[in-house]
């Protein structure tokens, strides 16, 4: 009688595990449509931010150049004699949808504070058929502009603000696409800029794209028309490659600008004659528990 009250414990403590496991198999696979993931290799595509989101705790690093223009040939070694724009930023993900960070770029001395929000995730079944993100940035130039013989700008002055909506769709496996409307507002054009835009406020339109030819190697581009300042619009085509948990982008693009605000407010060369070799390093790490 005892040993028969033994197996029915016995059973009772068996049958509760096989539940307990059960249930927790059953929460893992609550979730049959998840989001698309890796739309883009990195947070950047080129020089302009996308729909790729953080991980909560995740950090992004990136180390952007642009050199100076190839039409210069071999004597400047296609052009990276001539000195480079470079920017350093750092992003931090708060949630699986909102990030935060900031950059410095060495032309004009340039820091600048962002924010992205991912609105909409494009779902794996397509009953989400885009993903939507948003951006807001602020920037500073801390220049020193006594070699213009004019009067050192006020701190107000030196202020920039810029907007951005991303709207993606990964097609399948290799080819993704993103329109980006973008505005940039400049508190004193005259001083920020010297034979560039003199508008204080500054639209365009950013297109990436991106096709993965095979493996972890995928071809890039990127087409920003300005709108408003009738300047020549910024082109480049990349390759990116993706090893050892890092992705490195390298490209030609007809602008020297790496921030949001520069990208469509500055002068651009001729395609072609007017590239500039370009690369960035692109790192995420992971800081704590993504749970």
């Amino acid at each position: 009688m005892k040993n028969k009250k033994y197996y029915f414990l016995a059973l009772i403590l068996v049958f509760s595990m096989v539940q307990t496991s059960y249930a927790q198999l059953e929460r893992k696979l609550v979730n049959k449509n998840p989001d698309v993931e890796l739309t883009f290799e990195a947070p950047r595509n080129i020089n302009l931010l996308t729909v790729e989101p953080l991980g909560t705790n995740n950090l992004h690093w990136a180390i952007m150049h642009t050199f100076g223009t190839i039409d210069n040939g071999g004597q400047n070694l296609w052009g990276i004699d001539n000195g480079a724009n470079i920017r350093l930023s750092f992003e931090y993900g708060i949630s699986d949808r909102w990030s935060v960070g900031f950059g410095r770029s060495s032309l004009d001395k340039v820091y600048d504070f962002y924010t992205r929000y991912h609105i909409i995730k494009q779902k794996l079944d397509d009953s989400t058929p885009l993903s939507i993100s948003a951006v807001l940035n602020y920037a500073v130039n801390t220049s020193n502009y006594k070699f213009l013989g004019t009067e050192n700008p006020t701190f107000r002055q030196r202020s920039s603000y810029f907007g951005q909506i991303m709207l993606a769709r990964k097609f399948n496996k290799k080819l993704s696409l993103q329109i980006s409307p973008m505005v940039a507002y400049f508190e004193d054009p005259q001083d920020i800029f010297l034979n560039n835009s003199t508008e204080e406020i500054n639209a365009a339109l950013g297109f990436s794209g991106k096709y993965r030819a095979f493996g972890r190697s995928t071809f890039t581009v990127q087409f920003i028309p300005n709108l408003t300042n009738g300047l020549r619009p910024n082109v480049g085509i990349g390759y990116d490659l993706e090893a050892g948990g890092h992705v490195f982008q390298m490209y030609f693009v007809t602008g020297s600008s790496l921030n949001e605000q520069y990208l469509l407010s500055s002068q651009n060369g001729v395609v072609g004659e007017g590239f500039r070799l370009g690369f960035n390093v692109n790192r995420v790490f992971s800081l704590g528990s993504n749970e």
